[in-house]
């Protein structure tokens, strides 16, 4: 009776379905977002090898640019990534395991990277309110706001945090 009433509450019933469901949708939301960015990535160096080698003219904002919007896709595709189980992982021990030490591994191994998701989300939501206000800028020649570029970090960590909570949730490894 315990198991079909734990089964329940991951597969869509109850707050914690809700919960998995709201993140799972914003994980996938983000993912598209994510996939947007990096295809914004691509067109800015095409249009820097244009300008550079087509026209002979310099570049100022597209490297910069670039780098922001590419990271920015890493950070705000990791839970996506998490929630389909495309991350690295090296899984020979628990492979080879079976059982309650099995799961006990991918528990604790999904609150240790929640631990320290949490601690970077943190520490990156406070990074991100300094840049803004303080009107901090990167400092470039072309010089934009910074905190643009530290958004993505904070969404995407806080994000990759709650993804973690809803894999732990949903009991899977």
């Amino acid at each position: 009776m315990a198991h079909s009433s734990s089964h329940s509450l991951t597969t869509g019933r109850g707050i914690i379905g809700g919960y998995i469901r709201l993140i799972d949708m914003l994980s996938g939301v983000f993912a598209f977002i994510a996939g947007a960015l990096l295809l914004a990535g691509v067109l800015s160096v095409c249009h820097m090898i244009f300008m550079r080698y087509v026209l002979g003219q310099s570049t100022i904002w597209q490297t910069e640019f670039t780098i922001y919007v590419i990271t920015g896709a890493m950070l705000l595709g990791a839970p996506y990534v998490l929630r389909n189980g495309g991350h690295v992982a090296v899984t020979v021990l628990p492979d080879a395991l079976d059982g309650w030490i099995k799961k006990a591994m991918y528990v604790l191994s999904a609150l240790v990277g929640l631990a320290f998701c949490s601690a970077l989300a943190y520490s990156a939501w406070h990074y991100f309110y300094e840049a803004y206000s303080m009107n901090w800028t990167t400092g470039t020649v072309w010089n934009p706001p910074l905190w643009p570029a530290l958004l993505p970090m904070a969404v995407g960590i806080t994000l990759l945090s709650l993804q973690y909570v809803a894999q732990i949730l949903r009991g899977e490894h």
